[in-house]
């Protein structure tokens, strides 16, 4: 089926905040099998929401609308869709009743606008207190959905989907889907080495979104036939995998950081962590994934000459012969970590993230990175483009990518002379 996503906030319009809640449709309806053919944002305007939503309807299977449903006087959304659709406001005691129960309804009597819906809403789950609702029109399904991200993806993945899904049985193409992640190559370059598989076959479509420090690259595979869809998607993954080859350090949810946590946990290792440029982005990333403490030591953002020497143990001779940004550095800092946190792999960085800072030498995006492992150090330079935001995120992303490469025994270190 063909749908259309209209998501309604000022705060969206104005830039404020990220509609995150379009993506997240977007990417499930498709999962599902069914086409989006247009996303529109709009702002708190009874007339612009009612307009938007009678175009979607005209072009579109079905439509998902967030956003606007709350208490506030500029949660207007259901007013709007009575008025486009000349379905009269009309009062749910269940509803009403509630939200009665929530303690916030004494300090706030205006919640109660949200036991007003348009004629023919049903309540995609009555049992949960939380808004959404469906409109049946010209045959045609209607979701309202909340603006707030858990609640509407909540609904989007128990109630849309499903709902959709015995609609119109026959209506959709079987899809599969897999997302890509690659670091240590531009779009361009990925580009390249996937040229030859675009526009192969009928059905299949390759997608390229630079993300932060990384590339993301969709494989979709779309026909009639679901032994047809399997076959294809094999054929085309493989040959993708074997022209990105280990670009890809993970698929789908998974995050560099995720991917190399999970290597330190099968290996039996922890990790400790010196940072300079990056700040502790590092350390940021790893302890973002749930169950670090299994193998995440502790780390050190050491920005000071000083800090490097007292806490890491870095040489003063190492930083006057060498300077603080080098590879000798590094690699100290990366030995220190691992004594200071009784690790076996540490990872140091020390950079000139910019704007300033920089020499003909070593220009601003210029990174060291030192890897102290069981096996022996590691020591490598990048140059990074990019505002420092970005270098920063690059810099971060490659050192943890140090640790995966290390691990998979792609990068060794160098035998004793």
């Amino acid at each position: 089926m063909n749908g259309e996503i209209i998501a309604v906030g000022d705060e969206l319009t104005s830039g404020r905040i990220v509609n995150s809640t379009s993506y997240f449709a977007a990417s499930h309806l498709f999962g599902a099998g069914h086409t989006i053919t247009t996303m529109t944002t709009v702002g708190d305007e009874a007339e612009v929401i009612g307009r938007a939503l009678r175009k979607a309807i005209d072009r579109a299977d079905f439509v998902v609308l967030t956003g606007g449903l709350g208490s506030t006087s500029d949660d207007i959304t259901s007013v709007a869709a009575s008025q486009a659709l000349n379905r009269p406001q009309t009062f749910y005691p269940e509803i009403f009743a509630r939200i009665k129960e929530n303690k916030a309804f004494k300090d706030s009597p205006d919640m109660a606008k949200m036991a007003w819906l348009p004629s023919g809403a049903e309540v995609l789950k009555p049992d949960e207190k939380m808004a959404g609702f469906m409109l049946v029109f010209d045959e045609k399904p209607i979701f309202f959905l909340p603006g707030v991200p858990h609640q509407m993806r909540e609904l989007m993945l128990d109630r849309v989907i499903p709902i959709l899904a015995t609609w119109q049985e026959n209506s959709f193409h079987l899809v599969h889907q897999k997302i890509y992640k690659i670091f240590g190559a531009d779009e361009m370059e990925i580009s390249r080495r996937l040229a030859h598989l675009e526009k192969q076959a009928k059905g299949i479509r390759i997608g390229y979104y630079p993300m932060a420090a990384e590339v993301h690259v969709s494989l979709t595979v779309r026909t009639d036939s679901c032994k047809q869809t399997r076959r294809l998607f094999m054929d085309y993954e493989k040959a993708l995998k074997s022209a990105l080859d280990d670009l890809i350090y993970g698929e789908d949810d998974a995050s560099m950081a995720s991917v190399t946590g999970a290597l330190l946990a099968d290996r039996g290792f922890h990790l400790a962590l010196a940072e300079s440029c990056t700040g502790g982005l590092m350390a940021n990333m790893v302890t973002s994934v749930p169950g670090s403490s299994a193998y995440f030591q502790g780390g050190v953002v050491a920005y000071a000459n000083l800090v490097k020497e007292q806490l890491l143990g870095v040489s003063t001779a190492t930083l006057e012969n060498f300077g603080a940004v080098s590879e000798e550095t590094a690699r100290e800092m990366a030995l220190g970590a691992c004594r200071a946190t009784n690790a076996e792999i540490g990872v140091a960085t020390s950079g000139i993230a910019g704007p300033d800072g920089g020499t003909a030498d070593k220009p601003v995006g210029t990174v060291c990175f030192g890897l102290a492992t069981p096996t022996g150090t590691i020591q490598q330079t990048h140059h990074f483009s990019g505002k420092r935001p970005m270098v920063q995120a690059k810099a971060a992303t490659m050192g943890l990518d140090l640790v995966r490469r290390y691990l998979l025994g792609l990068l060794t270190p160098p035998s004793p002379s």
